[in-house]
């Protein structure tokens, strides 16, 4: 069993996620490696708890948007959950991993969990009237 920081998950009310995020997220933390590695197709992880295909990438997108989520480029079936989230072997891996994280957030090579920006909506952008 891997150890999981509190700090993450005490802050993942904040996110905005769907049941069906959390869901894909939970099978996820299930499956991934210590330190969160996630080697596994989406079609497995939907599997795992019944989304359908089109739900399954929402919800990837979803926890990608909100930095939970990475995926490494070139890298095919593989994703990375985010430190603060990760599960670890030790106490010390755990302390270390959210340590170098939060040093990699501040120097900006790290993006840390956020709700992404609001995205305007056309309707809401004035038109000129012509006279």
């Amino acid at each position: 069993m891997l150890i999981q920081a509190h700090l993450g998950f005490a802050q993942l009310h904040r996110l905005e996620l769907s049941k069906a995020d959390y869901d894909l997220l939970s099978a996820m933390m299930d499956v991934q490696r210590p330190g969160g590695e996630v080697n596994a197709s989406q079609a497995e992880l939907r599997a795992r708890v019944g989304l359908s295909k089109n739900r399954t990438s929402i919800a990837m997108n979803h926890l990608v948007e909100r930095n939970i989520v990475l995926r490494p480029e070139g890298r095919y079936r593989s994703y990375f959950i985010h430190p603060y989230f990760a599960g670890y072997a030790s106490q010390e891996e755990m302390e270390e991993a959210l340590r170098e994280a939060t040093e990699a957030i501040k120097a900006g090579d790290l993006a840390a969990p956020a709700v992404p920006a609001p995205q305007r909506h056309l309707s809401a952008v004035p038109t000129r009237r012509s006279a």
